[in-house]
């Protein structure tokens, strides 16, 4: 028996971002941004009634919504032990190992649990999201697949199969 794939990767998933990564030791890299782009691989069985494995139109809506929570944002990573975080007067301050603070207003800030705001722990975020409001919606997958790409030739995938 075949099995279907579909995927989505549209201009309007894209979203512009700042960010640093923590390295291995003491070091970390200087603040900078990238207008990442998001595509979605879903394999699963055919819906008997519709005809289809997911509804492209709650898909999009579901990743839309959570690019639109990063956009124009700083990310930053909650789950990072190297980084402390304090919030006061509407402000987010972000101190890495006691040697350098970062200052954001708060608005500004996208904190997500993840340990490091990387292009794969970015994707492995919107898997968990998209999978999540997924098997609300009553979807049946077998496999997700997210890409985030940082730049032009440059992304990182997380997959994962689900039955």
């Amino acid at each position: 028996m075949g099995s279907f794939r579909i995927s989505v990767s549209k201009d309007y998933l894209t979203f512009a971002a700042a960010h640093f990564i923590t390295f291995r030791g003491h070091a970390c890299e200087s603040l900078h941004g990238h207008n990442y782009r998001v595509a979605i691989v879903i394999e699963g069985a055919i819906d008997p009634e519709c005809h289809f494995v997911v509804d492209f139109a709650i898909l999009k809506r579901i990743v839309r919504s959570r690019v639109d929570l990063l956009d124009h944002r700083v990310l930053l990573p909650a789950n990072n032990p190297k980084l402390a975080f304090r919030q006061a007067n509407e402000m987010t301050y972000v101190e890495y190992l006691g040697t350098q603070t970062y200052q954001f207003p708060t608005r500004d800030c996208a904190i997500l649990p993840i340990p490091n705001t990387t292009a794969e722990m970015l994707a492995e975020w919107f898997a968990t999201q998209v999978r999540d409001e997924l098997a609300v919606a009553g979807g049946k997958i077998a496999l997700l697949e997210i890409e985030v790409e940082e730049s032009a030739g440059q992304s990182a995938t997380y997959s994962e199969r689900l039955a």
